[in-house]
């Protein structure tokens, strides 16, 4: 147990340059004390006490912000800086020496059953802002930039970014340079399809008067 926490506190000077004492770090770091308390919680769990589990991670959430499910599978050496916001799934498994910032999301993408969360490889960063769902596999010594959506498997030493993500590099080579300017804009997208269908509508309507008048014109010259 006290190696663990020794590795922990590790894991906090390696990380954040501005920790500054053992006493600062145990006393302010709401990400550490969240790793801590999902430790006991994730023990009980373990024991099927899964309400007492869920009890001390309610009481972990509302003390840092943090929530961690007592079910999920955690690594050692992992950091969570400014940790506020983020949120860590019951069947999510993390490796070890994993960075984790403010408002983090290791999520599912809807009601399944069983395995339904990212497994998160070894020395994996996620940005601000991440969210990674499904249950797949975030390969070790990835990248994910702030703010990406992450919905499909990461291979190994690679750099995601963007919505929805996409690798950018892989083991230090660029493979797909991101073009801001030439982004998706959805709104755009969505303008241009109700556009195609009012066309299409106005088309029909016109024909259909076209062929109500041609049917008109030829009654009245049977009555002539």
């Amino acid at each position: 147990m006290f190696r663990r926490i020794r590795s922990d506190l590790s894991a906090v000077f390696d990380n954040d340059p501005a920790a500054r004492s053992v006493l600062e770090v145990v006393l302010t770091y709401s990400g550490l004390h969240a790793i801590w308390l999902h430790r006991i919680a994730h023990w009980f769990y373990r024991h099927r006490s899964f309400a007492l589990a869920r009890a001390i991670s309610q009481f972990g959430r509302f003390m840092t912000g943090i929530e961690i499910h007592p079910g999920a599978q955690i690594g050692s050496r992992l950091f969570i800086d400014h940790g506020m916001g983020v949120v860590i799934g019951e069947t999510c498994e993390i490796g070890d020496d994993v960075v984790l910032f403010q408002g983090v999301t290791l999520g599912g993408t809807g009601k399944e059953k069983g395995k339904r969360h990212p497994t998160i490889g070894s020395n994996v960063v996620v940005g601000s802002g991440a969210k990674v769902l499904g249950s797949f596999k975030v390969g070790d010594n990835s990248r994910i930039g702030a703010n990406a959506v992450v919905l499909q498997e990461v291979p190994a030493g690679c750099t995601v970014v963007g919505n929805p993500g996409r690798v950018v590099r892989r083991d230090g080579v660029r493979v797909n340079k991101l073009n801001h300017t030439d982004m998706p804009d959805p709104s755009s997208e969505l303008f241009r399809s109700l556009q195609a269908q009012i066309d299409e509508l106005k088309e029909t309507l016109s024909r259909e008067r076209r062929e109500r008048a041609e049917v008109l014109e030829y009654t009245e010259e049977r009555k002539l």
